[in-house]
């Protein structure tokens, strides 16, 4: 995945540079990459780096003209162009179009240019004039920095796996840690599956000094957005159209193509409608699956075709089968362990839409931050395939949970929802190509901060902003059957169409309850998923795990390897597997996370 990787190290000097190109070797996963190093024995300074080919970032290393300050960058910044064309006019030369500006605002108004910055990036800052590095990374945290700090130095990178390669003293899992994924999800609290390995906290700003150790800082802190003066409704409508259509913009701009990944929400809707693009200037594409078209592909057709905008549907087909086991693979292996299997679609899709554009803009996040919504809980998990140990971290990690969720729902999801639980998918995601959301931006989330609580739950709100925007998309019902202005009768039975099939194809999927799968069984000639799935969903690993994918699932799971872990009651490991794939039983997500952590344990452990 892009990113950038690194040493501060005084004193010993050996096996540095060796060191460096291990950890950044193991950060290049395609052929469309670009990387590079930089070294100050010096300053103690080993700096590495990853970027797609062509994308904001591919410009490393930025130096300033007298070549006394440098900076090392990952990730984007959305900036308005009118907020650094002033540079050129005092002197500065730099590139448009791509990173090289940063080091000029750096000079111009020193470490403060970081707070200005408006997107999710990651960065070194060499000051050779102040003898200093200084380490930081976006206000939520969602371009992670793992570190690992010892009596040597500090050992950074985008991935866990560059420290593992040249700290094999920190190859081993944390239970606790890994409890916490079976249970949630994800990590908690900054810390990661590996012992020994952190997360640098959002809106971080460390300072290395040779010789002087690591004076460790924050540009930014929740509470500054936390205690904003709250708006009235009208104020906060008025301000949330205002700021939407001005920002929009932000998020086409730049040398690459860029093309919008629609679905039948509200969320990608509510972009085209004050976006405005001219027609055939923003190519969308929708991921489909194979049993048929889903109501996204359908409504997004629909939406793409009144924008006069080119549509493509990316579908999973048979072909994902025969891949699923490389697929798998790099999916565990490209997020360090924190995504689990089920994120191979992703890897699959995202490749194909690479081809049609490197940039993907998304309605990714509209629903967290618009409507405060909380995506992962502690989760029931069938528990007799546990330790009994590890059941009880299991049960810790959900106390942990509710501990951290006390915080204002829109602080949990922005700087810690977003960092610990979604980077997962986003890191397969970005892996492939350039992830833009505009629901990120600074001056939108600041702006969530101030709005009613009552409207975070007003569905109306966006809907209403759709119609204001473009009517004609507005006036197109939601993949959920909703409008803003509903139609008598047609509209209540169309949502509770839509409702009840959603709820069916959850239930014939990942939530079939263990009566249901022996029916289902029994009924298995008669192909029943043919009937409830895909109307909503493009993956199906219920019905997959059990038919096309079992012999991968025995492949890996019934080994004696797996059988020899220590979380797990290998016996009844290879009952769950068995059950699941002759369809007595739905085993679908205990399989995601013992097939992602025995991946975990054979790719970084073993």
């Amino acid at each position: 995945m892009p990113g950038i990787t690194g040493i501060f190290r005084t004193g010993k000097t050996d096996g540095n540079k060796i060191s460096l190109s291990q950890m950044v070797d193991l950060m290049l996963h395609e052929p469309f990459y670009s990387s590079g190093t930089y070294i100050n024995e010096q300053l103690g300074l080993w700096i590495g780096w990853a970027s797609l080919k062509g994308s904001f970032s591919d410009c490393m290393p930025i130096w300033n003209e007298k070549k006394d300050k440098c900076i090392i960058f990952a990730g984007e910044d959305c900036t308005d162009p009118e907020d650094i064309k002033g540079l050129k006019t005092k002197g500065h030369e730099f590139e448009d179009g791509n990173a090289s500006y940063l080091v000029h605002l750096y000079e111009e108004i020193g470490v403060s240019f970081i707070g200005k910055l408006n997107g999710r990036f990651s960065g070194v800052i060499i000051d050779l004039l102040a003898k200093q590095v200084l380490l930081f990374n976006d206000r939520y945290g969602l371009n992670r920095i793992y570190y690992h700090e010892c009596k040597e130095g500090l050992f950074f990178s985008s991935e866990a796996k560059s420290l593992l390669r040249v700290r094999p003293e920190l190859r081993q899992v944390n239970n606790a840690s890994l409890a916490e994924t079976f249970s949630l999800g994800c990590v908690l609290q900054n810390r990661t599956l590996f012992s020994g390995i952190y997360l640098l906290p959002g809106g971080s700003l460390w300072t290395y000094l040779p010789g002087q150790g690591i004076k460790k800082d924050t540009y930014f802190v929740p509470s500054i957005w936390e205690n904003q003066e709250p708006l009235g409704e009208t104020e906060y409508y008025s301000k949330l159209k205002e700021t939407w259509s001005r920002i929009l913009p932000r998020y086409t701009r730049g040398k690459e193509r860029v093309a919008i990944s629609l679905t039948g929400g509200k969320d990608t809707r509510m972009i085209l409608a004050w976006l405005k693009s001219s027609p055939g200037t923003l190519p969308s594409y929708t991921f489909g699956g194979m049993y048929r078209e889903c109501a996204d592909v359908r409504l997004a057709r629909q939406i793409a075709k009144i924008c006069q905008q080119p549509h493509k549907v990316i579908k999973i087909d048979r072909t994902f089968f025969k891949d699923f086991p490389r697929l798998a693979e790099k999916t565990v292996y490209i997020s360090d362990g924190a995504m689990d299997v089920s994120g191979s679609p992703d890897l699959f899709v995202n490749k194909v839409a690479r081809q049609i554009a490197p940039i993907r803009l998304t309605g990714s996040y509209g629903q967290e931050i618009l409507h405060y919504s909380i995506a992962f809980r502690p989760r029931g998990l069938d528990s007799f395939f546990l330790d009994k140990e590890f059941l009880t971290l299991t049960e810790h990690a959900a106390h942990t949970y509710y501990s951290e969720l006390l915080d204002n729902r829109l602080s949990f999801f922005a700087f810690k929802q977003l960092s610990w639980y979604h980077y997962s998918r986003l890191s397969v995601e970005l892996s492939q190509l350039t992830l833009r959301s505009p629901y990120l931006d600074n001056e939108l989330v600041a702006l969530a901060f101030r709005g009613p609580r009552q409207l975070s739950k007003c569905i109306e709100l966006q809907l209403r902003l759709i119609m204001e925007g473009d009517q004609r998309l507005g006036k197109v019902e939601t993949d959920l059957g909703i409008l803003y202005k509903p139609i008598p009768i047609i509209t209540p039975v169309k949502r509770l169409y839509q409702d009840l099939t959603c709820k069916a194809e959850y239930v014939f999927d990942y939530g079939m309850p263990q009566f249901l799968a022996k029916i289902d069984h029994l009924l298995e000639s008669f192909h029943l998923e043919r009937i409830f799935l895909g109307r909503h969903k493009f993956y199906h690993f219920r019905i997959w795990y059990r038919n096309e994918l079992s012999g991968y699932l025995k492949e890996i799971l019934l080994d004696r390897r797996s059988f020899a872990r220590s979380y797990i009651n290998g016996r009844n490991l290879e009952n769950i597997v068995t059950a699941h794939i002759q369809g007595k039983k739905n085993y679908t997500s205990e399989i995601h996370r013992i097939l992602t952590a025995e991946l975990t344990q054979r790719q970084f452990i073993d």
